[in-house]
């Protein structure tokens, strides 16, 4: 099984910022916890601040991966075009955050990308990601 993670704008600052918020540890260093804990899968990572590559790397990896996860962060609640990009794709895409994003900022409880979701994670710190790895596996 291939999956890619794809995370957005800021999650490059995790483990530095709002650790209240998003926890102590880099997504660097998470992503290799992953690699271990789940070694029958072939784990792949890319994270951007923009928009433009966040939907460019959707589409280039359509067919190509069982499935994406993907953290749009604060591009869920505006971005059509990613939204529209997960529409035009055949491989299936998890919605993931690592906050509960309906205890947040009410502008934070619209998504853009959950209509086209094949699932939705949220609110569990970074456990979201073994979780939507785990969905993939059943």
């Amino acid at each position: 099984m291939k999956l890619l993670i794809i995370n957005g704008p800021n999650l490059n600052l995790l483990g530095s910022r709002e650790p209240e918020t998003y926890g102590n540890q880099s997504f660097e260093d998470y992503f290799s916890k992953l690699q271990s804990q789940f070694r029958d899968v072939e784990l792949s990572y890319f994270q951007s601040n923009i928009e433009g590559e966040l939907i460019g790397k959707l589409q280039e990896a359509n067919n190509m991966f069982d499935g994406i996860i993907l953290n749009a962060a604060a591009y869920t609640h505006t971005s059509v075009g990613i939204g529209d990009a997960i529409k035009a794709i055949k491989t299936p895409v998890v919605e993931v955050h690592i906050s509960n994003t309906f205890s947040r900022e009410k502008f934070r409880h619209k998504s853009f990308i959950s209509p086209n979701a094949k699932g939705i994670i949220i609110g569990f710190g970074l456990q979201s990601y073994d979780l939507a790895i785990t969905s993939f596996l059943k």
